[in-house]
């Protein structure tokens, strides 16, 4: 049977890509779960129609985010927080606490973008990287000071 895949499968493929699989394996497995639709001409016009619209998607998501990367180039956050004895932190600085300073600044970052690999405990100045879409990654500075 001829079906067209919905969804990425391992082993099998990618969403979009056609494949011919045996009928049993289709009907009592792959059909059911909506992992796939049989391919005919008018279900391969669909899929190309979605291509398309998915192609269109993530160009204006590339766009946006090459924007964005732009002004964030720029940007030095300055965080307080509550420091001890050796200048060290009452708490720490996380990637949350950026993110609530980035959107202070009007920028959208989500959280899980923020790559720190351990909550900053210390006072000085880092540079935080952020991976914005698939193969962007920018470093914004970030300076934790006395409050």
């Amino acid at each position: 049977m001829k079906i067209i895949l919905q969804k990425d499968i391992p082993n099998l493929g990618e969403a979009g890509d056609i494949r011919e699989v045996a009928d049993g394996y289709a009907r009592n497995y792959l059909l059911p779960k909506k992992l796939v639709i049989v391919a005919n001409e008018s279900s391969q016009k669909a899929i190309a129609h979605q291509d398309r619209l998915i192609r269109l998607k993530k160009e204006k998501r590339k766009r946006y985010t090459e924007k964005i990367s732009e002004a964030l180039s720029n940007v030095e956050l300055r965080i307080g927080a509550h420091v001890g004895e050796e200048e060290k932190l009452f708490g720490s600085v996380t990637a949350i606490d950026i993110a609530k300073k980035l959107k202070e600044l009007g920028y959208e970052i989500d959280k899980r973008k923020i790559h720190l690999d351990e909550p900053i405990k210390k006072m000085g100045e880092y540079d935080i990287p952020i991976k914005l879409d698939e193969g962007l990654q920018i470093s914004i500075k970030v300076h934790v000071e006395k409050e």
